[in-house]
């Protein structure tokens, strides 16, 4: 596997990844299983992954969908399974991350977490600020829409104010005012279990991101799939809107 990975690297992987974490019920739903244990087996297949591109492949930005806007819709045991798995998870892999130099950010709004999950999140955001491989963002009670009218009522405010001027305001400008400042767009965004939609993520980042949709639900999916999938890009032609052959 060793070769493969290095040929990879060679061929250029893409800068950003994204992924939508998909088929976690299914695959409980499958083996007889409560939802609450299928997420333990995505939460299993989530730190595979992260130290498979931090470790091995070098990969330098991978964004994770953990957790939506409207995922609080679901049941109340579930969601309240989903948040003690997310402060588990936080607190116990905080060490490897830290080993593995990985810088951990949150996208979303943390303001509606209960109160020790959130402190948990905060608490690894914190400590892995200095890591300096892997920038693991995972996006937590995010909503893409919800990010684009937060990031207009910030602009407005800002002009209101007269902070800035409304002759300034472009696309640099708006995207000063995501969550995601500072973090390149995805170059590859996949979504697991054969789904083929966005699901209200990354709508403005994503103008440009090649899309994957493996049938595959998310507690299986593996390191030498993610790598298929890598290799499979790696034949695209990117052209970003130009005529072809320019």
């Amino acid at each position: 596997m060793s070769d493969s990975i290095e040929q990879l690297k060679a061929a250029g992987l893409p800068r950003h990844v994204a992924i939508i974490l998909d088929g976690n019920g299914r695959w409980a739903l499958q083996r007889g299983l409560s939802r609450a244990e299928g997420h333990v087996a995505g939460a299993k297949a989530v730190e595979r992954l992260i130290q498979f591109a931090g470790r091995e492949l070098g990969l330098e930005y991978l964004t994770l969908f953990a957790f939506s806007a409207e995922n609080w819709n679901r049941s109340k045991q579930e969601v309240g399974a989903l948040m003690a798995l997310l402060r588990q998870f936080a607190l116990e892999k905080l060490p490897e991350l830290k080993e593995a130099g990985i810088r951990v950010r949150v996208v979303g709004d943390l303001s509606c977490l209960p109160k020790d999950t959130r402190e948990a999140v905060e608490h690894v955001i914190a400590e892995t600020q200095n890591g300096n491989r892997l920038n693991l963002t995972i996006a937590l009670n995010y909503g893409s829409q919800q990010e684009i009218v937060r990031a207009c009522r910030k602009i407005v405010h800002a002009v209101i104010s007269g902070e800035l001027d409304k002759g300034e305001i472009d696309r640099a400008t708006f995207a000063a005012n995501l969550y995601m400042t500072g973090i390149p767009d995805p170059d590859l965004i996949i979504r697991t279990s054969g789904e083929q939609r966005l699901s209200n993520f990354l709508l403005w980042q994503a103008a440009y991101s090649e899309f994957s949709f493996p049938e595959t639900l998310w507690p299986d999916f593996t390191p030498e799939e993610f790598m298929k999938i890598l290799k499979e890009y790696q034949t695209r032609d990117r052209r970003f809107g130009a005529v072809e052959g320019e």
